[in-house]
Formats: C-alpha cells, structure tokens, sequence
C-alpha cells in the first residue's frame, strides 16, 4: 500500500503554469485568432506597398496628364493629353525606339553568353567548383555601381587597356574599321552605342546567368540520358529537352537585364554618345528642363512595356525559375 502510493502521485499528470501579465494574454489571444496575427504583420508591408510605392506611380501617372505652361513654365493641373501628343514627336520617338532596342540586344547577348557559363555550373560543378562559380557571379555586385562603370569608361577610352591589346596583336584596324560603322560606331569605343552595350551587358550579366542556372539545376538528368538513349544527338537533346525545360530561367533572367537597361540613365550618361535613353530624358525633362509632366510620359513607357513583358513571361511560366 505504502510501496503504491509514491507511484499513484508520479503518475498524476503536471499542471503547466499559466501565463501572466498582459504578454500571456496577448499570446493566448494570438493563438485562438492567427488570422488576427496574420493581419497585424502583414499590415506594415501592406501600408508600405499601398502608399509608397503604388501611391507614387499614381501620382506619377496623375502627372503625365498635366501640362507645362509654354509662357510661364509653370504646371497647367487642368488634365490633358498634350504630354503623351508631345511623346509621340519623332524625337521622343527615336528615343524610345533607342532605349527598347538596346535593351533587347543586351537580354539577347546576355543570354547567349549566360547560358554556356550556367549549363557547367548546373551540370559539372561540384563542391568548391560550385563555390567558386557562385563568388565569381557574385563578386562584380559587391562592388560600388559607378566604380564599375568608370573603370570600363578607362578600358574602352583610346588610351584604354583593350586598344593597347589591341595594338599588340596588330589589330587596331578592326576597331577602327567597327568604329567608322555610323551607327554603332564614334571616335572611340568608350564614346560610342557598342561601348554602352559593353558596359549594359557586364553589369546586368549576373541577374542573368543565376535564374538561367537555377533552371538548369530543375531539368532532370533522366531526360538527357533518355534523349541519348534513344539516338538523339547533343545538338537535338540541347533543342528538345534542355533549351524547353530552361526557357523560363532565360525569360526570369531577362526581366532583369531588360528592365534594368530600360531605366539607367548613369551608364548612357558616362560611356556612349549624346544621344539620350529613356532614364536620360527622364533626368534631364524633371531636373534641367523643369517639364515634370513630359518626364511623367516618358516613365509611363517602361511601365507599359514591362507590364505586356512580363504578362508574356507569366504565360510562359518565368516566375517558376525565380
């Protein structure tokens, strides 16, 4: 009987101690209501989101329907089309026609030179290799923007290290005979449209060559080695099964290169030539010119473009690689 009782009482289940306080309160209150959680973290991000940054492009959108005084120079608030009619001017057009170009060359030659540096990282590295791949990618990001951009201002200036390359090979007539070409070319390459592609494709290749390898890392080896099993040569393995399963890492990586490039306006403003991009008339119409509604309309193209970009890249499942 003694021998039983000890063993009676270890058996009672323990009582936890209540919470106290206001705090144990509040998190009992959370428990029986996560929602209520939910909605009190979610709220901060949300109000950001709402205000900050939709409220600005509404406002900014608001803006391009007003109108410059043409006596005054002051802001007509009256609402009006007079800014997308000045928009659609030759010259306004020639500069988005300009900006949109580049920014498609720049997503094409950067994913070219991409997808080679993706498909050995996705398939051969291993290890340190792999860690290796990763800081190499990584490494011209952590460096400042305008270093980066100055530094390639001095490689591609007539006293540059790539003339001077150049020059040692004997071939300073290719450059030369690049440059004379009227559109691409002028009096040397840090002051020409192929110095500012240069620029464009080394600064945004990393937000290329990570989603691309991202999707090559999802493509499953079994495909590969069935296509080879069944006599599919590289070259038709590379177009039937690998290029389909990694399209949506390509188009994830040219949401970035191709926005990024519509918006800059510092690296047309430091290697090329005089002739303006869309962040350029953006700078230029708010700061210098004052005209805050035509710098309004020309925003609301890359705005426009990307919106119809990146319905495309939904359809075309891009958002699974990101």
């Amino acid at each position: 009987m003694n021998a039983a009782a000890p063993a009676t009482a270890s058996s009672a289940p323990a009582i936890l101690p209540a919470h106290g306080g206001a705090l144990g309160a509040l998190s009992d209150t959370f428990w029986r209501r996560p929602k209520l959680l939910l909605f009190l973290m979610l709220t901060p991000p949300v109000l950001w989101l709402g205000i900050i940054y939709l409220g600005s492009l509404f406002a900014l959108l608001l803006q391009s329907f007003f109108s410059i005084d043409e006596y005054s120079g002051l802001i007509n608030r009256e609402l009006t089309l007079k800014s997308y009619a000045e928009l659609l001017q030759p010259q306004n057009l020639d500069i988005i026609g300009r900006t949109i170009a580049m920014s498609a060359l720049v997503t094409i030659a950067a994913a070219i030179v991409a997808f080679p540096i993706a498909y050995f990282a996705a398939r051969y590295a291993r290890g340190k290799w792999k860690a290796l791949f990763y800081l190499g990618v990584m490494m011209p990001l952590w460096s400042s923007y305008l270093v980066k951009v100055y530094a390639w201002k001095l490689i591609l200036a007539k006293e540059g290290i790539l003339n001077w390359l150049f020059a040692k090979l004997h071939m300073t007539w290719l450059i030369d005979a690049w440059l004379a070409i009227p559109i691409v070319g002028g009096n040397s390459l840090s002051v020409s449209h192929t110095g500012t592609f240069l620029v464009f494709l080394y600064v945004w290749l990393p937000f290329m060559i990570l989603p691309v390898q991202a999707a090559l890392e999802r493509v499953p080896t079994n495909l590969v080695e069935a296509s080879a099993d069944l006599g599919a040569a590289p070259a038709q393995t590379f177009r039937s099964v690998i290029l389909p399963l990694a399209l949506p890492g390509v188009i994830a990586g040219s949401i970035f290169t191709f926005s990024l490039t519509m918006g800059d306006y510092i690296i047309p403003q430091i290697v090329g030539t005089s002739r303006r991009f869309i962040g350029q008339a953006v700078y230029q119409h708010q700061g210098t010119a004052g005209n805050i509604p035509l710098a309004a309309a020309f925003t609301v193209v890359p705005i426009v473009v990307m919106a119809f970009y990146l319905w495309f890249a939904k359809r075309k499942g891009a958002f699974d690689a990101l």
